[in-house]
């Protein structure tokens, strides 16, 4: 058995419910891990809201990192007793022990703490495809500048230093002046504090009055029609979440008199889909990390039963960093 936070209807934090689930063994390409620590991601809200849609009831989180206690048949890759760590599909993440896909499961460095480990495997390789793959069609060169949003975030810290350790200027965005001075001291170029100044405005300065070549966006509704306004011609609005919410249906002939703009909406299960992606990624972000070129702030403990606090924290924007969750 294992304890687990578990919904049984969409809603608010109050659905977070404690409960004893039966783990059983792995089968074909499965692993069972026993949690160290588990990560806290907004998509876990999109699930337990309903915006993302998953049968019920279910066992919340996409993120987690621990000690492999059982090897299915097939899989090569781990052993019993590897330290591993994962951002996977399907979502089960807020439990003790799993029996999961072993796919998206890679073995864990010695150099990196499981807590580390837990609050970086879905934002450090949302930060890695965010930078390395999803780029506007003239490319991105040292001396960019690019816009990303909610700056001060787990995936928004990470990618500050990604940023700066490839020489992009980034301008970053959030709440308040001290989220700023947090992103600037990731790595920031820019930080621009969107409750006092027009961060449209803000861009246009920096830049000379030129756009950025990119913006990822992970706000959605609040952001969207203005970070398209950032954009220098053959620009990409790169969308990858909807913290306040989902874009309203858009007219792509918007597109055309803004400089011939192209927007995407990616997601990080499609770039993890294979098991030799998943790990190419994954590397890249260990290399990064044990180089000392990322640093991961976890600023959030709770106990796995207080899910329903780190929901509710995580919802106001009183978070910073990474947050984790300890069973």
């Amino acid at each position: 058995m294992s304890r687990a936070i578990q919904i049984t209807a969409y809603g608010g934090p109050e659905q977070l419910k404690l409960a004893e689930l039966p783990v059983g063994e792995p089968g074909p390409g499965e692993i069972r891990i026993r949690h160290v620590a588990c990560g806290l991601n907004f998509i876990d809200v999109y699930q337990r809201t309903g915006l993302y849609a998953n049968p019920l009831p279910l066992t919340l989180g996409m993120e987690g990192a621990g000690i492999v206690e059982a090897v299915g048949e097939g899989v090569t890759h781990l052993r019993v007793g590897d330290r591993a760590a994962y951002a996977s599909q399907p979502p089960g993440a807020y439990c003790e022990r799993r029996v999961m896909p072993a796919k998206c499961v890679v073995q864990l460095p010695e150099g990196i703490a499981f807590d580390t480990a837990a609050g970086m495997m879905l934002k450090g390789l949302t930060a890695q495809y965010l930078l390395n793959k999803t780029r506007p069609v003239e490319g991105l060169e040292p001396g960019d500048f690019v816009l990303f949003h909610a700056a001060a975030g787990g995936v928004g810290l990470i990618a500050c230093q990604w940023a700066k350790a490839l020489g992009l200027q980034l301008i970053g965005t959030a709440g308040s002046a001290a989220k700023c001075q947090l992103a600037l001291e990731h790595g920031a170029a820019h930080a621009i504090d969107y409750s006092r100044e027009d961060f449209v405005a803000r861009v246009k300065e920096i830049t000379g009055g030129k756009g950025v070549k990119v913006v990822y966006d992970s706000v959605g509704k609040d952001t969207f029609e203005k970070s398209l306004d950032c954009l220098r011609p053959f620009g990409l609005m790169a969308c990858f979440g909807n913290a306040s919410g989902p874009v309203p249906p858009f007219y792509p002939g918007n597109l055309g008199p803004k400089g011939s703009l192209y927007l995407t909406r990616q997601t990080l299960f499609t770039h993890i889909a294979t098991r030799e992606s998943t790990q190419k990624m994954a590397d890249d972000l260990f290399g990064m990390v044990l180089a000392g070129k990322v640093k991961i702030r976890i600023d959030q403990r709770y106990p796995l039963a207080e899910a329903a606090t780190a929901h509710r924290e995580l919802e106001a924007r009183k978070t910073t960093g990474s947050t984790v969750l300890v069973p």
